[in-house]
């Protein structure tokens, strides 16, 4: 059940909830607010993804986005990660949107961080459609050069074996064709831990988001410099 919360999370919220500043305008197509113009040896990755990539109710500062950031900063590296999240994406609505955020950064990224799929399951859409969407985002990057490192998620227990198998495979499936390097599961160590989870049991804290990033940066780091 909790990674059917994880699921929920990735979901675009109701009129009712709360509104996350960081989310708004996250994926405008300019520089984000605050930030100076990139230097030309400043590496820019872009993290493109849903809620928990884009910062769910949680300080801007706090996202999965600057963390890494900080996180990349703190290992010498000068890179700029572009927040290119936004809540309720499924793989569908990321590929549409695919090309205009790539075309919006103030040049070619050296880095794309892909992070789809979580509400493709939530609305049990069909696993091939899932995979079918994300290849084609992964086409289009190979198409322009840019790396990738992918972060997948893992099918809920609840929705049976049968959907199990067709969609767990999929991320590495992908990473293998089309060579990118995969971050097996966005949430490891953090979803069943509730120190590191926001009230509502669905979205990883500031502190759950640094422990994500504490997994994800070396890799992200010899992307970089490779």
């Amino acid at each position: 059940m909790l990674l059917v919360h994880c699921t929920v999370g990735c979901s675009q919220p109701s009129d009712e909830a709360p509104k996350p500043p960081v989310e708004k305008g996250a994926d405008n197509g300019a520089e984000q607010p605050g930030r100076n113009p990139l230097s030309a040896d400043t590496r820019l990755v872009m993290a493109f993804g849903d809620s928990l990539y884009a910062g769910y109710n949680v300080r801007q500062d706090e996202s999965f986005p600057a963390q890494l950031e900080k996180a990349l900063s703190a290992k010498g590296l000068k890179v700029s990660v572009h927040n290119a999240g936004v809540s309720g994406d499924t793989t569908a609505a990321g590929l549409q949107r695919l090309a205009f955020a790539l075309d919006g950064l103030p040049r070619k990224p050296d880095l794309v961080i892909l992070g789809l799929g979580g509400n493709d399951m939530l609305r049990g859409i069909s696993p091939d459609q899932t995979e079918s969407n994300l290849e084609a985002m992964l086409k289009e990057l190979q198409k322009r050069s840019i790396p990738v490192v992918l972060t997948g998620m893992i099918a809920a227990p609840n929705l049976g074996q049968d959907y199990a198998s067709k969609f767990n495979p999929i991320y590495v499936k992908l990473a293998e064709k089309y060579d990118a390097e995969l971050y097996p599961f966005f949430l490891d160590g953090v979803i069943t831990d509730k120190a590191l989870m926001l009230p509502d049991g669905i979205h990883p804290n500031p502190k759950g988001i640094a422990r994500v990033v504490s997994g994800i940066d070396d890799m992200v780091a010899e992307e970089l410099k490779g």
